[in-house]
Formats: structure tokens, sequence, C-alpha cells
């Protein structure tokens, strides 16, 4: 019997997905000998797949080199306003759509997370998971499509506010919330402990940047 073989991913995925779990970090330098090389594919690819991160401004230039973008404050602002508008609106559609299944997987994922405080990085990476989840949970695709975008994006941030002392426990206690909105079918609640949960987490960023360029 034949195996069928999983369907490799192209050179744009490959390096969106490197962008996005954080092995290049905004200001790092994009060269195609050493991407091909990393990959395992041709420079012709590489080259395409980086014209098209630079048109969708995940990649900028400086001088002739591809550099990882970043997000200035406005850039930053902007992209929250969306975002927390949209994963609201997911939240709510979750409460109406869920199956029991699907609840019992987020409450899951909130129990399972509990093992990864004071692991900054682990945690930031399971809350995508745990935020990707209720997106489907929405069962709207074009919904799920937008905050993809958002979340591609959110990977041009250096930091997660994971990082601030106390964030991790809080942000699980705000996800449990949610999740408990979601089950009760109440769409109001879930919409708003999730725009809640997204305005803690920006206010966090906030203040970490800010002492940030306190410290330079």
């Amino acid at each position: 019997m034949n195996q069928i073989k999983p369907a490799q991913k192209d050179a744009y995925s490959l390096i969106l997905e490197a962008i996005d779990v954080g092995v290049f970090r905004p200001g790092d330098r994009l060269v195609e000998s050493d991407l091909a090389e990393r990959f395992g594919v041709s420079r012709t690819p590489i080259r395409e797949a980086l014209q098209r991160l630079e048109t969708q401004s995940l990649l900028a230039r400086d001088g002739r080199s591809l550099i990882v973008a970043s997000l200035d404050h406005n850039q930053m602002a902007e992209l929250y306003v969306v975002r927390t508008e949209l994963e609201g609106l997911a939240a709510r559609l979750a409460a109406r759509h869920a199956t029991d299944e699907e609840v019992q997987v987020l409450r899951d994922m909130v129990t399972e997370d509990r093992a990864l405080l004071g692991d900054p990085a682990a945690l930031a990476r399971s809350n995508r998971r745990f935020h990707k989840q209720i997106h489907l949970t929405s069962h709207n695709r074009y919904l799920v499509q937008q905050l993809d975008l958002v979340y591609r994006s959110m990977a041009l941030m250096a930091t997660t506010s994971l990082a601030a002392e106390g964030r991790g426990a809080n942000a699980l206690e705000e996800h449990l919330a949610i999740v408990d909105a979601i089950a009760r079918r109440d769409e109001e609640a879930a919409y708003a402990a999730l725009r809640d949960h997204i305005s803690v987490a920006f206010v966090t960023r906030l203040k970490q940047d800010s002492k940030a360029l306190a410290d330079e």
C-alpha cells in the first residue's frame, strides 16, 4: 500500500512560520542563500517568498537588505483596535456555535497551560493556540481568515506581554472567564471577556515598551 506523504510547505510558509514562532525577530536580516540552505530549497522560491512578504509589510528594506519589520507605537495601537473587535466577535460567535466538545477542548487548554507558568515563550505559543481555537470555534471561515492576517502582524512584536510579572497567571484566569461565558452560551459576556482580555494585554505591552525606552 502506498503511503500518503504529508504536503511539503512552500518557501513562503516556511519563512512566515519562522517569523511567527520567533526564529526570526524584528530587525533580523534575511539572506536568500542562508534561507535556501536552512530550508533546503532553491533560491528562486525563496526570492519570490521574500518579495511577497515585503509586499505584505512583514519585511522591510534596510539599504539593499531585507529585514523582519517591526511595529511602531501607532501601528501597534491600530492593530490592537482591529484585533480587539475581531476577537470579541469570534468569542460572541463561539458562544453561539460551539459544540460541547469544543468547549471542553478550550477548558482543557487553560488547565494544561498552568504548567507553563514561568516560561513566557512557551506560554505565548500556547496562548496563540488558545486564541486560534476560539477563532475556529466561531465557525466563520471569513473571520478566521481576517484574524490570521492580524496574527501575522502580531508576530512583528519583539516581546510578549506574558513576560510581565504576574501576567501569565492573570491571563489564564481571563481565559477561563472567556471559556465559562462561551460554555454558558452568553454571547455578550464572551464578547466582553475577550475584549477586556485584549485590553489588559495591550496596557501591559504599553507599560513594557515605556519601561524599555526609559532603560535605554
